[in-house]
């Protein structure tokens, strides 16, 4: 059977799953699968040349099964094949359930959503060449180095001297010192460092340290720190190269060092988002407009580079927070990129609906945490109710808010996010994202619940809570395709929820923050000098270039605020809502105004009321604007009143008449004459003297 053009490849691992009972063949067809679905038994071993006569094939694969995909894959590169290949779990995602007799649709969604494809990823190399410096106490450092000395560069700095014995030979640099800052990542670490000093050579039972050397720095490819101190790295766990292990767990220890000793070679490392500068509203003019991205990045990755900002890959820890955070989708998550996840979404749903399945549960999970607790819960516990469909990310705190409308758009009667403990901190984000989706579905009348946060350990406790999730009314499905960017997919989200609400309002207000709302402009006080315009990063605010016109366009706005700085006369103001109408689709006005006319030549510039405020104020009250000519220069458009400047017999600028012009035989005869009077002068000085 084929998939989106991948022939599928299912096993019922030695009958554990009873695929052929189930009907899963004209299940899969309801779900868009065409021609015969073979089953295996044993396709891993004894059946194992269907899957080799399937690589020989040349066509793409889709093998349900994932624990053995090492060797699938291993088998996949003797025929060169490996990018053919790629592998989802229908065992313990559905097979391995209690409700194993209701759970065909669930496979035939899942897959059907493992063969969409996803965009590549582009990836940064990080280089170490095992340069290791070891921070701590010297009996712990020194106990270290000797452990790791035989596999790594080891380098020792001692934060606190206990007596230790000084090793003979010295067969690895020791200096004492404390860390006072640390920057950089695996491969390209800076450690600056006061107090510190060499040992003497002639130390004997304890370290007699030289004098201090004040101030400075070591380069290293990795840090293991002993010291038991504060960490030098914000989030340090997610930092590769960092290992700060307790030192007062032995175990702990050990691991360090194992890790450490494998962290010696050149390493690929994903460029988690993608970058549009073209439509980031971080700042403009000096002007400092959304700052989510940064503020949200647990690393410190992000940084500003004034209108910008700059993503290091090195140091990128791959979260998500700043893609989830983005109100413009400047910031793209791309392991996968969301356009694909939103379309494995999609597929998942609707394929599930067309198989039969009714009320369709979705379940985030990452692939470490997540996957483990599913493993446990299908091969200890009772598995997956047959209603809940899995989708692994990457990271479950890479959603942002369009892919949770577009969960909702889908027709899901229900969304959980199962959290690991590591990313507890990372929360704020995720939760005020689900609660701007929660608003704007409780304003449309489908209530609250939708979404539910699940961060237990123990497999049985996440049973009963995805049995006891709270579903709010369920949308009708849509099947639209996620096309465009974050703002694009969460609008075609929107329009379909709002045609279809039990209460379908025309605006929703929403909370201070949200990327979704309006402006309003006080006009008596606007002066429409336009300059919010340029300001707006994403182009919802509009000029006119033949009349003093400033308009709007709702749907592009994000409430970066960054109108409301950059306006001189404080006269904006930032209505944070979602407009359902269709003036919201359409340019409106904000504001505008009667052009001035040129009184020379007639030519409309500027704005009535200014030119006659300004008018106004000048006449009389400065040495400049005495007479009424002068006045009338402020009338008058930029070209005529730099001629009637010049036109004034009194302006400063006058240089008098140009000198008449010479050809090149005048002048040499003007020279002449000028050479020839020069000697008379001086001959006629030269006779007086002499007389």
């Amino acid at each position: 059977m084929k998939m989106r053009n991948r022939r599928v490849l299912v096993c019922d691992c030695e009958k554990t799953m009873p695929l052929s009972s189930l009907g899963l063949e004209k299940v899969c067809q309801k779900a868009g699968g065409e021609g015969e679905l073979f089953l295996n038994t044993q396709l891993c071993r004894s059946q194992i040349e269907n899957y080799q006569a399937a690589l020989e094939s040349g066509e793409e694969l889709l093998v349900a099964c994932t624990q053995e995909a090492p060797l699938f894959s291993e088998i996949a590169d003797d025929f060169q094949a490996n990018d053919r290949v790629s592998f989802t779990n229908i065992r313990e995602t559905a097979g391995w359930s209690r409700d194993v007799a209701q759970v065909a649709p669930k496979m035939a969604a899942l897959l059907a959503a493992a063969a969409v494809e996803t965009e590549p990823f582009g990836s940064v190399t990080l280089t170490s060449e095992g340069n290791c410096l070891i921070y701590g106490p010297s009996d712990l450092a020194l106990q270290a180095a000797r452990q790791l000395s035989d596999r790594l560069k080891v380098t020792v700095l001692i934060s606190e001297d206990e007596g230790s014995l000084p090793p003979e030979p010295m067969a690895f640099p020791i200096f004492a010192g404390r860390i006072n800052r640390l920057s950089g990542y695996l491969g390209a670490f800076e450690a600056e460092i006061e107090s510190y000093a060499a040992p003497s050579p002639s130390s004997r039972s304890a370290f007699a340290f030289e004098d201090w050397k004040g101030p400075t720095s070591l380069s290293c490819d990795l840090l293991l720190d002993l010291s038991g101190g504060s960490p030098f790295l914000p989030a340090h766990e997610r930092h590769d190269g960092y290992l700060r292990p307790d030192p007062g767990d032995v175990v702990a220890v050990q691991k360090a060092l194992l890790d450490a000793s494998g962290l010696v070679g050149e390493f690929e490392k994903p460029k988690y988002v993608k970058y549009d500068e073209s439509i980031c509203a971080h700042s403009r003019s000096r002007q400092q407009g959304c700052n989510r991205c940064i503020d949200s990045c647990p690393l410190s990755a992000i940084q500003s580079l004034g209108d910008i900002v700059e993503v290091d890959p090195h140091v990128c820890g791959g979260c998500g927070l700043c893609a989830a955070s983005c109100p413009t989708g400047a910031m793209d998550y791309r392991l996968p990129d969301t356009a694909s996840l939103v379309e494995r979404i999609r597929v998942l749903l609707s394929s599930y609906r067309a198989s039969g399945g009714e009320s369709p549960v979705l379940l985030f999970h990452d692939g470490q945490h997540g996957r483990e607790l599913l493993s446990y819960m299908a091969r200890l516990g009772n598995g997956l109710p047959a209603n809940v469909l899995p989708v692994e990310m990457n990271e479950v705190t890479q959603g942002g808010f369009d892919i949770y409308l577009c969960a909702l758009a889908y027709g899901t009667a229900a969304t959980a996010i199962l959290v690991p403990p590591s990313k507890r901190d990372d929360l704020p984000v995720l939760e005020e994202t689900i609660e701007l989706v929660e608003s704007i579905s409780d304003g449309l009348g489908y209530g609250r619940g939708h979404f539910s946060l699940i961060d237990a350990l123990d497999p049985d406790a996440v049973e009963q809570q995805l049995e006891a999730l709270p579903q709010g009314a369920a949308a009708a499905a849509s099947s639209f395709l996620p096309l465009g960017n974050k703002r694009s997919r969460s609008y075609l989200a929107l329009g379909h929820l709002h045609d279809n609400a039990p209460t379908p309002v025309d605006r929703i207000a929403l909370p201070d923050g949200a990327p979704f709302g309006r402006i309003e402009i006080d006009t008596e006080g606007c002066t429409l000098c336009q300059a919010c315009i340029p300001a707006c990063p994403v182009g919802a605010l509009l000029d006119d270039p033949d009349r003093p016109w400033i308009g709007f366009q709702e749907e592009a706005c994000v409430q970066c605020g960054l109108c409301q700085s950059t306006c001189p006369e404080n006269v904006i103001t930032l209505i944070p809502q979602v407009d359902f109408t269709d003036e919201a689709k359409k340019p409106r006005t904000l504001n505008e105004a009667e052009p001035f006319h040129c009184i020379r030549c007639g030519t409309p510039f500027g704005v009535k009321q200014s030119i006659e405020r300004i008018v106004e104020k000048l006449s009389g009250l400065h040495s400049m604007y005495m007479q009424e000519e002068q006045i009338d220069r402020v009338r008058m458009c930029e070209d005529c009143r730099v001629a009637a400047t010049f036109e004034d017999p009194n302006t400063p600028m006058a240089a008098g008449p140009r000198p008449a012009m010479h050809t090149t035989e005048e002048d040499l005869r003007l020279q002449e004459e000028r050479r020839k009077n020069r000697e008379a002068n001086r001959t006629g000085s030269e006779s007086g003297e002499s007389s």
